[in-house]
């Protein structure tokens, strides 16, 4: 089973790289592209917003067809889209590129949870699920660090090389998953779990919690630039100690959720990171600090990750692969809403103050999170 699931892994690894790895390069492709910081930040923005978008909507529209072909025309949209970007003269092409290839990562997300669940025996799905999800996890610890370096010297090669590893799932996709049929939904039926008030509440926290990382990190560049002195070796380096505290943190999350309600994880998480999030400007100064602040950072903001697709599971058993994937589309949306709020933010402060506006996204995700404890709602019933 593994081995027909890596690939399904795979293309979210180059999925998770490629919509975050921009941030580590904003620099350099503001001064190829001639604009600014902001503007170039909102490429990010526009590939989250495209993903978070389509994705229901491509899902509902391919559901027909088999799912190996679906993630087949995924993968091929995804590596074209990739390649323009990378030979984009502009930045209005650039831009455009951005998301016609969003469009094919959200086919990608679409189809790779339903395959995995369609294709690991019942008492092995959720180790499924939890292994494909794994390749995005993967992406932000080693592939954003990873193609920040190879950026170094010039961004268009990082995306050379994500276009490669688009390619290479392709080929695992086409030789090692077998051919999947699954019955056709409507648009409405995926979107249905959003009509529950207890699943619309935990998509929303992990909006919150994802507003609240990447208002600060599409923009972590600029944000460190007094750390790193402008070298993309040294900030690969923060990258890399940020990719580290997210391995640990999905670790200590899951561990924490064997032991203790899963809820109660998410709350301490995005309590957490809410804290480091408002020393951000401390970290700004000084490189070894950095380094210490990027792995507790990473740590806190990934804790609640896997307690929230717990808890989405756990309410829903038999709608897992399509909780999940409005979970992903939630991530993006996240991810989206926090590169324009820091485009925004960067007009009226300092870029190095971004982590307050973090630090306030991530405390009202954790006051969600609180309000809808059982024993909090019945505190306040009882004071009523």
């Amino acid at each position: 089973m593994f081995v027909r699931l890596l690939p399904l892994s795979l293309a979210l690894f180059a999925v998770g790289t490629d919509g975050f790895v921009i941030a580590g390069l904003l620099p350099a492709i503001a001064r190829d592209l001639d604009v600014d910081i902001p503007a170039a930040g909102q490429l990010v923005t526009a590939f989250a917003l495209a993903f978070a978008v389509s994705a229901p909507v491509l899902g509902a529209a391919t559901s027909a067809l088999d799912r190996r072909r679906t993630m087949l025309i995924g993968l091929a949209g995804f590596s074209v889209g990739n390649a323009l970007t990378a030979l984009g003269p502009t930045y209005a092409v650039v831009l455009g590129s951005r998301v016609f290839t969003a469009l094919g990562a959200g086919l990608i997300g679409a189809a790779a949870f339903s395959t995995a669940a369609a294709i690991a025996p019942p008492e092995r799905q959720g180790r499924a699920l939890a292994t494909v999800m794994g390749g995005l996890s993967i992406s932000m610890a080693l592939g954003l660090p990873a193609g920040t370096l190879i950026g170094s010297a010039d961004w268009r090669v990082t995306l050379w090389a994500v276009t490669a590893v688009g390619l290479v799932a392709a080929a695992g996709v086409a030789f090692g998953v077998p051919p999947v049929s699954l019955p056709s939904t409507s648009l409405r039926a995926r979107l249905r779990p959003l009509r529950d008030p207890s699943v619309l509440g935990m998509l929303a926290v992990t909006l919150l919690a994802l507003a609240g990382t990447h208002v600060l990190y599409t923009y972590i560049g600029p944000a460190l630039e007094g750390a790193t002195g402008g070298s993309a070796t040294t900030l690969t380096v923060v990258l890399l100690a940020w990719g580290v505290g997210n391995v640990a943190g999905n670790a200590l999350g899951g561990a924490l959720s064997d032991r203790h309600a899963p809820s109660r994880v998410v709350l301490a998480g995005l309590v957490a990171a809410a804290l480091v999030l408002a020393a951000a400007p401390l970290a700004a100064g000084a490189f070894v600090t950095a380094v210490v602040w990027a792995i507790a950072w990473g740590v806190f903001v990934s804790m609640p990750i896997v307690p929230q697709q717990h808890r989405l599971v756990a309410h829903a058993p038999g709608a897992t692969p399509v909780l999940l994937g409005l979970n992903n589309s939630a991530i993006y949306a996240g991810v989206a809403a926090g590169g324009a709020l820091g485009g925004i933010l960067q007009q009226a402060m300092p870029v190095t103050l971004l982590g307050l506006a973090g630090a306030a996204l991530s405390a009202a995700g954790a006051l969600l999170t609180w309000a809808r404890l059982p024993q909090v709602r019945s505190q306040l019933r009882s004071c009523v």
